[in-house]
């Protein structure tokens, strides 16, 4: 397994938000993690930097190379339980923290299977030369108006109350996350990413991208390129993982 990795704070934002981390577990199996703090410039540049380094930590802890589907899946909601009892935990022992929470996306790459983990609207990616296809659902307003038939994916776009997320990590006692499983191919793709990057790029521009360039950490600096040609309000992560 191969990967690339690039973080940008963007043209408006004076911080960046966004964090990120990498984990080879084994020798077969990597574990990435991106996410999306919230809280303002005080909170919420700690909020991501703590959940993805408490998940990370507790994956490093608990990873058990032979460990059956069942419990690995068990494995991940547990440590973003953990992830989200410590940033709540942070929010409620200091006053600047107050409010702060984040997005959390992360996949366990363990062979040639998948398993990703998501809470709010941070995102993962299937690319392969046949095309592209988002694993994780979006836990935000405009999603569940898709669901509920009010909006079509591309009147969501722009839509008002795009950036309100339904669920994150720290903003509560608890929270839910959902898990995927994706087999995949030698030569596919996952990208992991915040939506500072897609709410300006769409699907098929980081399909081409990443096809059709041939050094993929250029790759990554195209498509943030694109987003801050775009205007780039938000930050912008990507990550970038080969098989």
């Amino acid at each position: 397994m191969q990967y690339w990795h690039l973080t940008d704070p963007g043209c408006v934002r004076a911080t960046n938000q966004d964090a990120y981390a990498i984990e080879k577990l084994d020798k077969n199996t990597l574990l990435c993690v991106v996410c999306d703090g919230m809280g303002g410039a005080k909170s919420g540049n700690v909020a991501s930097s703590l959940a993805a380094d408490v998940f990370t930590q507790e994956i490093k802890r608990t990873w058990v190379s032979d460990m059956d589907p069942d419990l690995q899946d068990q494995m991940l909601q547990n440590a973003v339980k953990l992830s989200n009892f410590t940033v709540y935990d942070q929010a409620q022992q200091f006053e600047d923290f107050s409010g702060m929470g984040t997005t959390l996306v992360a996949a366990l790459i363990h062979n040639k299977t998948a398993t990703v983990i998501n809470v709010g609207d941070s995102r993962c990616y299937h690319i392969t030369s046949d095309g592209i296809a988002q694993i994780t659902v979006d836990h935000s307003l405009v999603q569940m108006m898709i669901d509920r038939g009010e909006l079509t994916p591309e009147q969501a776009r722009n839509y008002p109350g795009k950036n309100f997320i339904t669920r994150a990590v720290g903003t509560e006692s608890t929270t839910d996350s959902d898990v995927f499983h994706r087999r995949m191919e030698q030569g596919e793709y996952l990208l992991l990413c915040s939506d500072g990057l897609t709410n300006l790029v769409d699907d098929q521009e980081i399909l081409f991208e990443v096809i059709h360039g041939e050094d993929k950490q250029q790759c990554c600096r195209s498509l943030l390129d694109i987003a801050i040609k775009r205007g780039a309000p938000d930050n912008i992560t990507c990550l970038l993982v080969e098989i």
